[in-house]
């Protein structure tokens, strides 16, 4: 069985409609950019971590999401990381926040908020 290399994924990634609505109402909240950048970074107890900031410049090496309205922006480099990703906004008990279902994430530390591939 042979190991699938990150470059070989399709570079796909999807939004929920609840990551959707939940973007359209932040960024309406900032009053000015309207597309959710993420980013993978170095950092974190896993190795990587994800970041999440509003920003209307979009560069050549960026790719855009878009559902229902709703923009979401990762440079090539991210999104080798993020392949096959899905971004979700979850409310439960705890709280509220955006979860990166991410498949090439081989672990991840308790928090969720970062992971090693």
């Amino acid at each position: 069985m042979s190991e699938t290399l990150l470059e070989d994924r399709p570079q796909c990634f999807n939004l929920t409609e609840s990551a959707a609505k939940r973007i359209r109402f932040l960024a309406q909240q900032e009053g000015g950019a309207t597309t959710l950048r993420l980013a993978v970074t170095g950092g974190g107890c896993s190795g990587f971590q994800y970041n999440f900031s509003f920003d209307d410049a979009v560069t050549g090496e960026d790719k855009l999401f878009e559902r229902d309205g709703a923009a979401v922006v990762i440079d090539e480099t991210s999104l080798e990381l993020l392949a096959g990703s899905e971004l979700d906004f979850v409310e439960d008990l705890v709280g509220a926040a955006f979860q990166v279902k991410n498949p090439n994430a081989t672990s991840k530390c308790g928090c969720g908020s970062s992971f090693s591939v």
